[in-house]
């Protein structure tokens, strides 16, 4: 800078030409302001590289991330197998007092409990289902057990298998669900029932059939006993079930007179408990969901119609106790307690605490039996049965278990990345 501050005042003294000064100027100040200029330029061109560098970086980082949650994600896929699973305590049996026992329709409410009593007790335990009204869930904390097995099957196709007990529960037992196919109805309680029957001739196993106290309809009588023939339209909405079911005690008794087929039928009524599927439509399922979710308890008909209701786990000892018995005619299983809908309604809200559910009723349901109440005076004396827990108990814990299946079915669902292709989601 001084030597252009030199050379201006020596042009000054000596009068230069102005182009030649300008000229100078110029020349100096292009010398001057050239690494300034180079600077920025250089500056702003190696920040744009390093801001380039780092973008590339950090989409390096980025796939290098994914490709190591894919490897972890087949890693733990993987470790499933490997792994072993924890399952519920079971007892030991030897070869000589386990048996092999197939349970029909054991993915559903009443089939997966019994299963689960069955594998507790030390059995093999052999499920099959066609998975219409059954779920996996119900049973698929014993997938993998050396005693279990589960076989994905309709019984109205027949079954080549080696069993020495059959529990024939298969079969839709809610009005909606048999109600929504009346032909496979009666398929499943005649066909199926004839597969099943064939196979304990085959193999010489014992079979227990699941009739139900539909085969009495809409009873003139009053309790229900085992001797009463019954009262049931064979032509109304109900009677793919409940003819169904009285063609299966049929079979059942022809087989066992025929063919020396040692049979056990059992008259269900009325149960609940966990597991229960939520529209299926009974009065149970129905009330418990209206009343938690704070919506109208409808009521079809005047509900002065009266049920009784026992818990799931009272019918499995049940089930047990008639197939282990000596005893071959029908019996009532069921709680011989009574209860109109109306007060069945007001025990719900009771229960569900907070719940502002009004009462409406509904034009009464063709066919809708009346009165529901077993006699169990046979279970009493040979089987030494009778229910044990009480409606409210019961109700309690049916309650909490449709309180967490609201919940789970309300949970939102989240994309799962493919680990083969991390750019894809799989809904």
């Amino acid at each position: 800078m001084s030597s252009v501050i030199l050379l201006a005042w020596y042009a000054n003294l000596n009068k230069l030409n102005l182009t030649v000064l300008q000229f100078f100027f110029y020349t100096a100040g292009y010398h001057l302001l050239q690494p300034i200029l180079n600077y920025n330029l250089e500056s702003k061109s190696k920040k744009e590289e390093k801001s380039i560098k780092n973008q590339r970086d950090v989409f390096n980082e980025i796939n290098l991330l994914k490709n190591k949650i894919s490897e972890l994600e087949i890693s733990l896929e993987q470790a499933e197998f490997r792994v072993p699973k924890t399952f519920p305590n079971i007892k030991f049996l030897n070869y000589k007092d386990r048996k092999r026992i197939l349970v029909t329709g054991g993915a559903g409410f009443v089939g997966s409990h019994l299963v689960d009593y069955l594998m507790r007790e030390g059995h093999e335990v052999i499920v099959v289902d066609n998975f219409f009204t059954g779920r996996k869930r119900n049973v698929e904390h014993w997938i993998g057990h050396g005693n279990f097995e589960l076989i994905h099957h309709d019984i109205v196709n027949p079954l080549l298998i080696e069993v020495d007990e059959i529990y024939h529960l298969a079969s839709p037992a809610s009005p909606p669900h048999y109600m929504l196919n009346p032909v496979k109805t009666i398929k499943t309680n005649t066909v199926g029932t004839i597969n099943m029957l064939g196979l304990a001739r085959r193999v010489n196993a014992r079979i227990l059939i699941a009739s139900t106290s539909e085969v009495y309809g809409d009873p003139e009588i009053h309790p229900q006993s085992e001797s009463y023939w019954g009262h049931v339209n064979p032509i109304g909405p109900r009677a793919c079930y409940d003819e169904g079911k009285r063609v299966a005690e049929t079979l059942s008794y022809a087989y066992a007179k025929q063919e020396k087929v040692q049979v056990r039928v059992a008259r269900i009524f009325n149960t609940y408990g966990p597991r229960m599927h939520m529209n299926d439509g009974r009065v149970v399922s129905n009330f418990i969901l209206q009343a938690l979710q704070n919506e109208s308890i409808t009521i079809y008909g005047h509900g002065k119609q009266t049920r009784s209701f026992q818990y799931v786990s009272d019918l499995v000892d049940g089930l047990v106790a008639l197939m282990n018995s000596s005893y071959t005619l029908p019996i009532n299983l069921g709680n011989p307690v009574e209860h109109t809908i109306d007060e069945f309604a007001q025990i719900i809200k009771s229960i569900v605490n907070g719940a502002d559910s009004s009462i409406r009723y509904l034009p009464a349901v063709e066919d809708d039996p009346q009165r529901r109440r077993p006699d169990i005076t046979r279970a009493k004396k040979y089987l030494n049965w009778e229910p044990k827990i009480s409606l409210d108990a019961g109700l309690r814990k049916a309650v909490e278990y449709f309180r967490r299946e609201i919940l789970r079915s309300s949970m939102p669902i989240f994309p799962k990345v493919s680990p083969r292709n991390s750019d894809k989601e799989l809904w």
